[in-house]
């Protein structure tokens, strides 16, 4: 087997995220990204199937990195019919709302976050699928606050609209509940749950109908690999916990969590170790749970205290 940090040739070559001072460089440069604010808040669940979410915009205006937008991700970049609170859209209704935020194409973007990067994963992770120059502000507002960066406060003025263009599918980022349910026990590709380890031993409680884990998955708590600021931690370390749950990147990675947030966030860790053969099962739990035909392995039957992630 490979190392976590060896490349493989279906692994991406520029890092996803950019630091504080790099996006102060990129800004004052000729060619400045444009800025998005994709924070969202969910609450702690109180009792099983106890979902309760709401928009971070009056965070937004209280500080933000100064000319950034903000963006509603469950309400702009999620599919409304889809089953799932944040069903992906369609390559070409992402790339509608890109240029209904004045975003052209070949624009370069940065996304931060104010809730521990999981939601910036996610619309970068959109991002990238539709070929857009997409990095993450790693650390998100308190990185940029921590270097000593002004803010703005208030809401920010609508930009104008651009001409949309015609979307393209980069890459296959998605894999399917079918998929999965007719994936043989000898499938040598790593099923990774991102939840912490409560949610994947079904101890915690669950933002779902059911608590638990897909049979066969093993366990890579996106939370884990970021640091108590907010940053993502050292490349050896991210590849260390990957490596010891058996991802190497000799195999694509298939990446699931409880609605495909923080399964995002195992995307954007992977990607800055060099593995970028992964797609996201996007209903995740909140799907897979409500069909009892379906099977969930869980450590324990006795409820716990902690709470479920995304």
């Amino acid at each position: 087997m490979t190392t976590a940090a060896q490349p493989t040739a279906a692994q991406t070559t520029a890092p996803p995220t950019i630091s504080a001072p790099q996006l102060v460089a990129q800004l004052a440069g000729p060619t400045p990204p444009v800025v998005l604010d994709a924070s969202y808040l969910l609450e702690h669940p109180e009792f099983d199937g106890d979902y309760r979410s709401t928009d971070a915009r009056e965070g937004f205006e209280r500080a933000h990195v100064p000319g950034a937008l903000y963006v509603d991700v469950a309400r702009q970049f999620s599919d409304p019919r889809g089953s799932t609170h944040y069903t992906h859209p369609s390559p070409q209704a992402v790339v509608d709302e890109l240029a209904r935020l004045g975003i052209g194409e070949g624009a370069p973007v940065v996304v931060y976050d104010t809730t521990q990067t999981i939601f910036a994963a996610r619309l970068w992770y959109l991002l990238r699928w539709v070929g857009v120059d997409a990095r993450v502000l790693d650390g998100g507002l308190a990185a940029w606050t921590t270097a000593g960066q002004d803010v703005e406060t208030g809401p920010t003025a609508p930009p104008a609209a651009v001409a949309p263009w015609s979307a393209r599918e980069t890459r296959a980022a998605w894999v399917t509940r079918t998929e999965l349910v007719a994936r043989a026990t000898a499938d040598e590709r790593p099923l990774v749950c991102g939840l912490p380890a409560g949610s994947f031993a079904g101890t915690a409680v669950s933002r779902y109908s059911r608590r638990g884990r897909i049979p066969g998955s093993v366990n890579v708590s996106a939370r884990a690999l970021f640091a108590p600021d907010g940053t993502m931690l050292p490349a050896a370390e991210i590849a260390e916990a990957y490596h010891a749950a058996g991802v190497d990147g000799a195999e694509e990675v298939l990446l699931y969590c409880g609605g495909g947030i923080s399964a995002s966030a195992n995307a954007l860790t992977l990607a800055a170790i060099g593995i970028d053969s992964v797609r996201i099962y996007d209903g995740s739990l909140e799907e897979w749970s409500t069909d009892e035909s379906l099977p969930l392995e869980t450590d324990a039957e006795t409820p716990g205290t902690a709470h479920a992630e995304r």
